[in-house]
């Protein structure tokens, strides 16, 4: 039987494999795309994600949702994926526009219609979720589960030193879906790191799949190796999102999850965006959230290269 996913993104260079990936999966239905703004504006991600499914060959629907954090200022991330967030490629526009109709009603609809059925997956920041659940509460518990592509475990920062940035850009909206009693696996951006890079010789690989899907893959990717190689030190192409669907589409990628309490640091700026994990069990809380705290990296690697051949 198909699984059924809802990908929320911010469509740039890196969420655009791993919407790629769900498209390609042979037992998953993509049933709708949501759009919110993250790495690059509404408008933007909404282009990224339409061009994306049409190099997939698919037709599903991209609704566009809100423009703005809850109460922050809007910050995009261009300087990690280029001005357009898909390396500066100049891809043509997509044929087919927007899905009529609006990204917050479309996720309560499609999930109050089928209550536990479908999975969703999140790669931007979380206010899409945010707003969804003050609208409809019950929403946390029509989600079958959700990846949050978000966070840093115990570890640093890639926005800064305490915050990765999709939870760092709306830290108010993230702290009230972790908070929700939805069934989360938060997956840091830390995973995508050292060994799970994507080297020179994995990236020449996927060049030789000389397929359509590999180029794209590698190219709108261009501007986040640099970036990457530049401001983290890091050698090669890193893929939170790609992990975190990965993760999804092949659970056995992530070798050690755990339950904790898991809070977000929202009052001071020196850790706004913080994921705080009580992995000791420090404060009297029951655990909210599943941590993924190691991967496969060679399986994650062979589960993207099953999408792209």
């Amino acid at each position: 039987m198909s699984k059924k996913f809802i990908i929320d993104t911010d469509t740039a260079s890196d969420d655009a494999v791993a919407i790629l990936m769900a498209l390609q999966w042979p037992d998953v239905s993509v049933e709708a795309i949501t759009i919110v703004s993250g790495n690059v504006p509404v408008e933007q991600g909404s282009i990224n994600a339409r061009y994306t499914v049409e190099v997939c060959g698919a037709d599903t629907p991209v609704y566009e949702g809100i423009r703005r954090p809850l109460v922050r200022e809007t910050r995009h991330a261009l300087e990690f994926h280029g001005p357009d967030g898909m390396g500066n490629m100049q891809y043509p526009p997509p044929q087919r526009p927007p899905a009529p109709g609006n990204a917050i009603t479309e996720l309560i609809r499609r999930f109050s219609e089928s209550p536990g059925e479908i999975t969703l997956v999140t790669l931007g920041p979380l206010t899409n979720i945010a707003t969804a659940l003050l609208r409809e509460p019950r929403l946390a518990t029509w989600v079958k589960e959700c990846y949050v592509m978000g966070g840093a475990a115990c570890t640093i920062g890639n926005v800064t030193p305490a915050a990765e940035y999709n939870i760092w850009c709306d830290p108010e909206a993230a702290q009230m879906v972790f908070h929700s009693g939805m069934r989360i696996l938060m997956v840091g951006w830390e995973l995508c790191r050292g060994e799970a890079n994507l080297t020179d010789v994995d990236i020449e690989k996927v060049y030789g799949f000389n397929t359509e899907r590999a180029k794209f893959a590698i190219d709108c990717n261009k501007s986040l190796i640099e970036a990457n190689r530049e401001f983290l030190g890091d050698p090669g192409l890193p893929l939170p999102d790609p992990v975190t669907m990965a993760i999804a589409l092949n659970p056995a990628v992530c070798t050690r999850r755990s339950a904790h309490y898991v809070d977000v640091a929202c009052d001071v700026e020196l850790t706004r965006g913080m994921t705080v994990v009580d992995q000791l069990g420090r404060i009297d809380k029951a655990p909210n959230i599943e941590v993924c705290w190691e991967i496969d990296a060679g399986l994650w690697k062979e589960t993207l290269y099953r999408t792209l051949r």
